[in-house]
């Protein structure tokens, strides 16, 4: 084994698994930077070696999502959406529903990040507008944001990868998982109600604001956004039917694309690059095939009781590690398994119900925590009252699905 790579690594892993450290003034994507340059100028990796683990095709699905959710940002869908949620929800508690259902199913189609990214401004807006306690609502759109994004290959980065790298189709993924979805989000939905039923009961909602209704330029995006599903679910190649719907819609609408530039989130897109080169130079360190000789993946062969072992693995190393470098680590051990494909799908679940173990298990949660700091926000505890019984009640029922 290489003790430079494996040092290099853990340095690299906690200033990424940090956030954010005050001294060196790094945030992610900046520690993950530092670490894929480190691996190459101590030599564990050649340069050639570090480019070519970057996988070009999850970075290039992620631009195409991120730049036609960005084109809804501009057209304010969002807002507009607000407003016909209070009109059709009437009183607080169906608000709360309504936000559960909305953010998990807008998720699945241009992922759970932007979601956050875009509904977390509008969310706060209705806690200030309507008086509403702030916490069952910003916990409702980053649980139900990181439940929902689970139907398909595009609704998180982790899905992207575990889609690019397990050679998974969309429509198979969202067949098996569109039920996982479903129940997850009335789950998500049950959990938040009897936990915040209280402090809904007796308030009202004020008054609509009146909107114009929602422009031809807004419902050209959703068309672009479902066609693209569609052809996803055909079998189109996911990250260049991305890429042509973002296309296709800044030739539609013939927008300044610098506005289009400022709404997508370059920072994911470095870390997620970098984040390769980490990956691979662990692996090149041969720590991970040191590990994982003495501590095999099990699953399949044991019935219904591995996958729910191999379910438990990979939520709780998620979350020790962070889904996304876990799911870098763990590629080349999940040929090991008796059906590699389901094992790809069970990966791609569990990674994605465990963003909703603890307050730092997904970057949505953090964004709707920073977001909602001008109305209270909330803290690592009060997250984790909810977010771990969705987490583990949800991780249980894909399993369980997935098994059977």
């Amino acid at each position: 084994m290489s003790v430079v790579g494996i040092i290099i690594f853990v340095v690299a892993y906690v200033l990424i698994s940090a956030r954010r450290l005050q001294w060196l003034r790094l945030d992610r994507p900046a520690g993950a930077l530092v670490g894929a340059v480190a691996f190459v100028i101590f030599g564990v990796l050649t340069p050639e070696e570090a480019l070519s683990s970057v996988d070009g095709a999850t970075i290039l699905l992620l631009f195409g999502v991120m730049g036609m959710g960005a084109f809804l940002f501009l057209e304010r869908f969002f807002e507009q959406a607000q407003e016909k949620l209070v009109v059709a929800a009437r009183t607080p508690v169906r608000l709360l529903g309504f936000v559960v259902w909305s953010a998990g199913a807008l998720s699945a189609l241009i992922t759970n990040d932007a979601v956050c990214v875009l509904g977390a401004p509008l969310v706060v807006r209705l806690i200030q507008k309507h008086k509403l306690p702030p916490l069952p609502f910003l916990l409702a759109l980053a649980t139900a944001a990181n439940t929902g994004s689970v139907a398909t290959l595009v609704g998180n980065p982790q899905n992207m990868l575990c889609g690019m790298l397990g050679g998974l189709s969309y429509r198979e993924h969202f067949l098996l998982m569109a039920p996982v979805a479903v129940v997850g989000l009335a789950i998500n939905h049950a959990v938040l109600w009897l936990s915040f039923r209280h402090d809904l009961l007796g308030l009202t909602l004020s008054k609509p604001e009146a909107l114009p209704p929602i422009t031809w330029r807004a419902k050209v995006t959703m068309g672009v956004i479902a066609a693209s599903a569609v052809v996803y679910t055909l079998g189109g190649d996911l990250a260049w039917t991305a890429a042509s719907g973002f296309t296709a819609l800044m030739l539609i609408h013939r927008t300044d694309t610098r506005r289009l530039w400022e709404r997508i989130d370059w920072s994911l897109l470095l870390f997620f690059a970098c984040l390769f080169v980490v990956v691979e130079g662990l692996t090149k360190s041969g720590a991970p095939a040191w590990l994982f000789e003495r501590f095999p993946l099990s699953g399949g062969d044991d019935g219904l009781l591995g996958w729910l072992r191999l379910s438990a693995i990979f939520l709780v190393g998620s979350n020790i590690v962070s889904n996304v470098p876990f799911i870098l680590v763990v590629r080349d051990q999940m040929d090991t398994l008796p059906d590699p494909k389901m094992g790809w799908e069970l990966l791609a679940m569990a990674s994605t119900f465990a963003g909703n173990l603890t307050l730092l298990g997904s970057v949505a949660n953090i964004i709707v925590a920073e977001a909602g700091r001008e109305v209270g926000g909330f803290g690592f505890w009060q997250y984790l009252r909810v977010g771990f019984p969705i987490a583990l009640i949800t991780t249980g029922v894909g399993a369980v699905w997935i098994g059977l």
